[in-house]
């Protein structure tokens, strides 16, 4: 169910969509850079899925703040293809690869 984002869910999907092509950036600095603390980085998968913009939202540059990617059947392929026309690589294990070279903060 789409709804209507709050201030903080605002500031997410606003500062998500300035994420530039080809960088990533993590859950913890998104939160944080949307005013609020990191441990509400657990919400951000949350607040992008429920947004009424979600199709427009580069929701694949939000990782890990180890590098690795958040892996799910139902994505997968669609993140790989959007990594691959990006520049962006992963290793073996789904962890980015120069994911200290790829981060982008706010």
């Amino acid at each position: 169910m789409k709804q209507a984002p709050g201030k903080f869910s605002k500031k997410v999907i606003e500062l998500a969509l300035e994420i530039p092509e080809g960088r990533v950036t993590t859950y913890g600095l998104l939160a944080v850079a949307a005013g609020g603390h990191p441990i509400l980085a657990q919400m951000i998968t949350s607040i992008l899925w429920r947004s009424v913009e979600r199709e427009k939202v580069p929701w694949h540059r939000i990782v890990y703040s180890s590098g690795k990617i958040w892996t799910d059947p139902k994505v997968d392929k669609i993140r790989q293809k959007l990594y691959k026309a990006e520049g962006i690589k992963l290793d073996k294990n789904n962890r980015i690869i120069d994911f200290e070279k790829l981060v982008y903060t706010f």
